[in-house]
């Protein structure tokens, strides 16, 4: 994800009012299915709409080096058809019958979603299950995406501003680990790979037995079973995906690195700390540090550097969560003249009051009342909850239930867990120091 899109999903996740939502349980049925596909459903009738989504386990760090960009190549190589779909059909069908569709890849796992008129439930399943049980996948629609995806690095992120600022900074956290390299790959890899290449990475990652099946909205729970059973149960399931974690050594001495843009007038300074993955209570706190940090025209950051001292026109601090570790990045675009290393002494000094003293009792209770309005707006829409049950249960070890343990987490999380996880993960000799300057930029 570019760096200005992190940026405005960072600051509107946290300038909420605080408007005392409640939070209402999720309910919800599970179950495997004899060929391993997990399947959850979400009744909800205040509506007749239904979501209908498959999350499979692979992203990014699945592939190897030498083929990168195979996951993202296959978000959009899934929809060249099937064989009971002509090629270019899939998107018709879906706004034949009143629907939306999308899907999107990151480097943990690919999601593919319809939302539907409810009574057409079933038409999406048939669509979810072609492209799960056999997708056409020959040189020709090969060919069509490779195009396609090319011109996607070339819009999103070659001449993009700020474009690449991500894929520097995790090249820069991550030495041995898959998360050193971006998503969307290598076009020189993808040029390279064979067609049976393609197919094997289908056949390997594209299964029931790594996937989760997600319907919420406006359903009829025992007709949606039999409805999936119809046709889910005859696909087989593959071997099984075997995923070991990277262990990458902790960063002990601070690395500076310098990239450049073609696309900015303005350069950026990021400071980016590894830290844990997004099952850890901590990677939790980490994003309320955000929040303090940058969350809003009345957070330090903002008050300090964008207000009073003028010496800023953006700052921003966001958790970027993955599954294995994640990456911890403060930064700020200058304003003026002023220098770069300016802003990361204002930036520091920040951070040290947070790892030297507690935030105050009324800071902290904005700060669960952000947290919490945050929590309830995500799971206002199926498409939201269908996603999160996916996400718990494919991210917190099976633990589906997870949408409605968070918010009890969020709420348990006390002054002094800031304080101490900013004392052991935000420290100068952990992080990368990236000078993002205007210039000439690298291309794959």
């Amino acid at each position: 994800m570019q760096l200005n899109k992190l940026i405005a999903c960072a600051l509107a996740a946290a300038t909420f009012t605080g408007f005392n939502a409640k939070a209402q349980k999720v309910e919800f049925t599970e179950y495997d299915m004899p060929n391993g596909l997990h399947v959850i459903l979400h009744q909800d009738h205040n509506a007749p709409v239904v979501a209908v989504s498959v999350m499979y386990h692979v992203g990014s760090k699945n592939e190897v080096v030498g083929r990168s960009g195979f996951a993202h190549f296959f978000e959009h190589l899934l929809f060249e058809g099937s064989d009971n779909i002509k090629k270019g059909d899939f998107m018709k069908l879906v706004s034949a019958n009143g629907g939306q569709n999308n899907a999107n890849t990151t480097q943990d796992r690919t999601f593919y979603y319809e939302v539907f008129p409810s009574n057409q439930l079933e038409t999406g399943l048939w669509l979810e299950s072609e492209r799960m049980m056999h997708p056409v996948i020959n040189e020709i629609g090969v060919k069509t995406q490779n195009e396609v995806v090319k011109e996607e690095k070339r819009l999103s992120f070659d001449n993009r501003p700020y474009g690449n600022a991500i894929n520097s900074v995790t090249a820069g956290v991550f030495t041995d680990h898959p998360y050193h390299y971006g998503v969307i790959g290598s076009m020189k890899d993808l040029d390279a790979a064979k067609l049976d290449e393609f197919k094997q990475f289908f056949h390997q990652f594209y299964a029931p037995n790594n996937a989760v099946l997600t319907i919420a909205g406006d359903i009829d729970v025992a007709k949606t079973k039999t409805l999936i059973d119809s046709y889910f149960g005859p696909i087989p399931k593959s071997a099984p995906v075997v995923y070991k974690k990277v262990e990458e050594k902790p960063i002990t001495k601070q690395i500076i690195d310098t990239a450049y843009d073609a696309n900015i007038q303005i350069p950026a300074v990021l400071v980016a700390y590894r830290v844990p993955g997004r099952d850890t209570r901590d990677s939790k706190i980490m994003e309320m540090i955000s929040s303090i940090l940058s969350g809003g025209s009345s957070s330090r950051m903002y008050k300090k550097m964008v207000d009073e001292k003028k010496n800023a026109l953006q700052v921003f601090s966001f958790n970027y969560a993955l599954e294995d570790y994640g990456t911890y990045i403060v930064g700020a675009l200058p304003s003026g003249e002023a220098k770069p290393d300016g802003l990361i002494t204002d930036m520091q000094e920040e951070i040290v009051k947070l790892q030297t003293n507690l935030i105050s009792p009324e800071d902290y209770q904005k700060l669960q009342n952000q947290f919490e309005d945050s929590f309830v707006s995500a799971n206002t829409r199926m498409l939201g909850i269908a996603e999160n049950l996916a996400n718990g249960y494919t991210f917190y070890h099976k633990d589906t239930n997870h949408i409605n343990e968070e918010l009890t987490e969020i709420r348990s999380i006390t002054r002094e867990e800031i304080r101490d996880a900013a004392k052991k993960y935000l420290n100068t000799n952990q992080r990368l120091l990236l000078y993002y300057l205007p210039g000439k930029g690298k291309t794959n």
